[in-house]
């Protein structure tokens, strides 16, 4: 299970990074990976430095249970969720690449101050203000399923503190900056990670 894990992760990678940098290139000639914004304070490097950390843990603790380095909780190392878990893990990746694509040239890894790129609130993001942290949330329970480590667990918490942080402290003030009112009326009406749930009053 440790070596599926592992080959899914990679296919995640591959799709929702390189293959998506590569379709932004050929869309507007950039490949929408922006980073920390000019200014970034505390709060926005936690938010980073979270994010990569939880990614880095659900990547490494099936490559440690593969090298006999970590063992795989008993209780939840059972055929039932690991099935639950691959189902789970692959729905959301193609879901990740699915919202990424939606958002057209709007996509970004990152927001600058300097960039104004449109509001996209159809499709997937109807449902969700951020579709594509609900789904990367939704894979890493599904990989902590396939490979249940004290590792592979605590990645779930890592990133979704880190997407939190993101979300809260880093995007939606540059949604705000940006688009105002139309973002105000938006966010007022579809929730955050789950559908209605996280709106923001007008």
């Amino acid at each position: 299970m440790a070596t599926l894990a592992a080959w899914m992760l990679a296919g995640f990678v591959v799709l929702t990074l390189a293959v998506r940098v590569i379709i932004q290139l050929i869309r507007t000639g950039g490949t929408g990976l922006v980073g920390l914004r000019r200014g970034a304070g505390p709060l926005d490097w936690l938010s980073g430095i979270l994010f990569i950390g939880g990614m880095a843990m659900g990547i490494v603790s099936p490559i440690l249970v593969l090298n006999d380095s970590l063992d795989p909780i008993d209780g939840l190392d059972v055929t039932a969720l690991h099935v639950l878990g691959i189902l789970i893990a692959g729905t959301a990746g193609i879901a990740v690449f699915a919202a990424q694509l939606g958002m057209g040239e709007s996509w970004r890894v990152g927001v600058s101050d300097e960039e104004r790129t449109d509001l996209v609130t159809g499709g997937w993001f109807s449902l969700v203000r951020n579709p594509i942290y609900a789904a990367m949330i939704a894979g890493w329970i599904g990989l902590a399923l396939m490979v249940p480590t004290w590792l592979g667990i605590a990645a779930i918490a890592v990133v979704l503190i880190g997407l939190e942080l993101q979300v809260r402290v880093v995007e939606e003030p540059y949604l705000i900056r940006t688009h105002g009112d139309a973002y105000r009326g938006y966010a007022s009406r579809v929730g955050r990670f789950i559908p209605g749930v996280g709106r923001i009053p007008r």
